[in-house]
């Protein structure tokens, strides 16, 4: 059974006939002990045969160890949105609800292979020294959650020191206890700065740029 309707199929065929350039969805899954895997795998692969610009490759976690340590994959399910290079731009868990927005939006942004940043706000990644990792944990039902999770993507597209993780905290539930997540969005960077909430491009890069001086 088809997880995307009709009517949005048809929407989506008709924005990615502007991508200008080749995405891959790099998928991981296993058959077993992973509730999420299969619901993830057939996202990803309806999302590829929308257009020829989109390629998709499913690797299994187990058995696939060196395409696992190459993207630095962790725990699944999980999709990595991969351009003319690979951004860092990571789904954990299924991108659902209002997090598909997010898979397309970070899937037209990786094929154009621009952020879409302020030019001010491009300036503090651009000039990065260190590696940030940002994981933004989210509820597929939560409406301010896309925000920060586009953010966070468009910030690794700007740097090549980003990398940023959407999470699906209820499929995570062991960093959910982790990082005490009472609400969403929770953004955590390099385990030592966290801060709740969507917020506007500036503010949500200053609290970002805050681990950097850590």
């Amino acid at each position: 059974m088809a997880i995307l309707s009709g009517d949005l199929r048809d929407t989506l065929q008709k924005e990615f006939e502007e991508l200008p350039g080749k995405v891959k969805l790099v998928v991981f899954t296993q058959e077993f002990e992973c509730a999420h895997c299969r619901e993830n795998t057939s996202l990803a692969q309806e999302v590829a045969a929308l257009s020829d610009q989109v390629d998709i490759e499913v690797n299994d976690f187990v058995l696939d160890e060196k395409v696992v340590e190459r993207y630095g994959v962790d725990k699944i399910p999980a999709i990595v949105v991969e351009g003319e290079k690979d951004y860092g731009i990571r789904f954990y868990g299924v991108p659902a609800g209002y997090e598909f927005a997010s898979l397309i939006e970070a899937l037209k942004a990786v094929s154009a292979g621009e952020s879409g940043l302020a030019p001010k706000t491009r300036e503090a990644p651009a000039g990065l020294k260190d590696p940030l990792h940002l994981q933004v944990l989210v509820t597929p039902t939560c409406p301010y959650c896309p925000m920060a999770v586009q953010l966070a993507h468009r910030m690794a597209i700007e740097s090549d020191m980003v990398r940023a993780d959407m999470v699906e905290a209820t499929e995570f539930p062991h960093l959910v206890h982790k990082y005490n997540v009472f609400g969403v969005p929770k953004t955590v960077v390099n385990e030592v700065v966290d801060f709740e909430g969507a917020q506007p491009e500036a503010l949500f890069l200053a609290q970002v740029m805050k681990a950097a001086t850590k």
